[in-house]
């Protein structure tokens, strides 16, 4: 008998001046939810250097999914953006909510300076558009703790222990709410949030080739 399908979600907690984060609402709303044949599992994440990864590390061995998807919250964008890659470097802007606040370290000591999403980035943006969801490829995920816990699983996976287990970050813009205390700011529904979240999960578990398509910047 085969191994159950399994998808691990992830999600911060507040950070900031924010009370809510979209990408821990968007995961707890999909938490036990069934995609295909695969179940979904949510964990929230503390925005904190270092403890986001050792509690990422413990989803992990918990329940060995075949998928993970880390979400994280981008201010400011307007679309859901597919990270397309990790950077080696933690270089924060403001401090956690542990109060620190590493300038220019490395995720992973001696670890490469980048690693690339292993999910179908521009299929996904594909079918976010067909069902008629603003979707974009993100050239940066950031050096705050969303490139953290990115690089962190990457390397993971990257291990021969993972071969098979395929993994990204997505961004979220502001829930309403959020923007409403961020004059001009766009924003998007939760239950739109959640919607482009199933299309993701679907998409990365049928598709294993990406499509060729260009999702380029100028700047």
């Amino acid at each position: 008998m085969s191994a159950p399908l399994r998808i691990l979600l992830t999600g911060f907690e507040p950070f900031g001046f924010d009370t809510i984060n979209p990408s821990w609402e968007v995961a707890r709303a999909l938490d036990c939810s069934l995609c295909d044949a695969a179940t979904v599992h949510a964990v929230q994440l503390p925005c904190v250097f270092g403890p986001a990864v050792e509690q990422l590390e413990q989803a992990l061995h918990h329940w060995q999914p075949q998928l993970v998807l880390a979400l994280g919250l981008a201010g400011g964008r307007s679309e859901v953006t597919l990270e397309r890659v990790a950077i080696n470097v933690d270089d924060a802007r403001i401090a956690d909510n542990a109060g620190q606040q590493p300038i220019d370290t490395p995720v992973v000591q001696g670890g490469p300076s980048a690693y690339f999403s292993t999910l179908p980035i521009k299929a996904i943006v594909r079918d976010l558009h067909v069902a008629g969801l603003p979707g974009a490829v993100s050239n940066t995920a950031g050096t705050f703790v969303c490139n953290h816990v990115f690089y962190a699983l990457m390397h993971r996976l990257n291990e021969p222990a993972w071969a098979g287990t395929r993994g990204g970050f997505i961004h979220l813009p502001y829930l309403p709410e959020q923007a409403a205390h961020h004059p001009g700011a766009p924003s998007m529904a939760l239950a739109t949030q959640v919607q482009a979240l199933q299309v993701v999960m679907r998409t990365a578990l049928a598709v294993h080739t990406d499509v060729l398509e260009t999702a380029g910047q100028l700047h």
